[in-house]
């Protein structure tokens, strides 16, 4: 089948809600995909955040192949083995007390069943959120989103629940914050907000205020989460530790699974029928997510991701002094890295796709640069040279 064909059922039989390129892979190895013609692209989106150990894997993929033989889905309903073991691969990477984890399917829903729990667990209704953020499509997650962008056409959601703060903002937080708020949502970095770290002060006194006020701090850590930033979690460069954290994206690799992990005490506000999920922590998402987890613990993918993202970055930002002010910033964290570019940004991102390099735009204005973190430096100069030839 060739891409006419694609594009001719796509058209046919799928919703039109995904502004797509005219582009269509069949198979990816390490950090490269290749189209239905054979073309190779370094792929510096990951499938956003997602395919963070690249593709082909061979440890996950054995992985994936032996449970798939073996058993693929049994109810939560009974005991699953495989979901024990990765909840116990998880918490050994997890600051204390966050000790329990209940497995879903995607980030939306891990920030659902947070926002659930944390309202649940305080018995109070409101909910601070920031300005940019991004939470998933969901109803309450969207709620918490603060862009109108994704929020048009659905409303009211649950907007009189949410109290929106800038990003960054101590003394707007400060305000917000009080005896109805369950919870603080925040992402140690804004994703699709256009890369944007909180900062240390932001983060503390987040936490400071939800002790003082009895409310939880929940760490949206979908994109940010499992090495991307250079340390397991984006939290840990700010020194807190937040009383749930949601993780999915990279989880399994691009198997589809999520995850909140929670204290004991937190955890145990969700009894028995209170929240649930039919496919929610299935063996074959589970024994995937092990998986990667185990990779990600001995070959130390948080250290190699802050050494490839450290000289990335600087090699970066020599680029952009030498730019005349058209790359306006660069941003982020290990190898989660944000070009501010305006206008300029989507001509990047054409140029570079023309040359055989895949990269994100977000907020309009920032490239997005989230590539599998095992990264060759080999592709990080390749994208260089593309940036340097597109700048002169």
């Amino acid at each position: 089948m060739d891409i006419d064909q694609v594009k001719e059922l796509d058209r046919a039989y799928l919703f039109q809600n995904y502004g797509r390129q005219e582009l269509c892979f069949e198979r990816g190895e390490k950090e490269c995909l290749y189209d239905l013609a054979g073309r190779r692209y370094i792929d510096l989106v990951a499938g956003i955040a997602v395919n963070s150990l690249g593709y082909s894997h061979p440890a996950v993929t054995r992985a994936i192949c032996h449970q798939a033989e073996r058993l693929v889905h049994v109810s939560n309903l009974y005991l699953v083995r495989e979901q024990a073991e990765a909840a116990a691969a998880l918490v050994s990477i997890c600051p204390p007390p966050l000790s329990s984890v209940l497995f879903v399917n995607s980030g939306a829903e891990a920030n659902e069943a947070a926002l659930k729990l944390a309202v649940k667990h305080t018995g109070r209704g409101k909910i601070v959120s920031t300005y940019n953020s991004f939470h998933g499509r969901t109803a309450a997650a969207l709620s918490a989103t603060g862009q109108k962008k994704y929020q048009s056409g659905f409303e009211p959601l649950l907007s009189e629940a949410i109290d929106l703060v800038r990003y960054g903002s101590v003394e707007q937080l400060k305000d917000a914050v009080n005896g109805d708020t369950a919870a603080v949502i925040l992402e140690p970095i804004q994703g699709e907000g256009g890369v944007i770290p909180a900062g240390r002060e932001f983060f503390r006194t987040a936490r400071d205020l939800c002790d003082e006020r009895g409310a939880l701090l929940i760490c949206d850590e979908v994109q940010t989460g499992l090495c991307r930033t250079g340390r397991f979690f984006g939290f840990q460069h700010y020194d807190v530790v937040p009383d749930i954290i949601s993780l999915a994206k990279a989880l399994g690799n691009g198997v589809p699974i999520g995850a909140i992990v929670a204290s004991k005490d937190v955890a145990s506000t969700f009894t028995p029928g209170s929240h649930g999920t039919t496919f929610g922590g299935n063996p074959l998402g589970t024994a995937a997510a092990r998986a990667v987890l185990g990779v990600m613990r001995e070959e130390r993918m948080d250290a190699q991701a802050a050494a490839k993202g450290g000289r990335w970055m600087t090699e970066l930002r020599d680029i952009a002094a030498s730019s005349g002010g058209r790359i306006k910033d660069v941003r982020g964290q290990g190898l989660m890295i944000g070009l501010e570019m305006g206008e300029d940004a989507k001509k990047l991102q054409s140029k570079a796709l023309k040359e055989g390099i895949l990269v994100n735009v977000c907020a309009g204005a920032v490239v997005r640069l989230i590539p599998p973190l095992i990264l060759s430096d080999d592709s990080m100069k390749a994208f260089n040279t593309v940036l340097e030839d597109f700048l002169s």
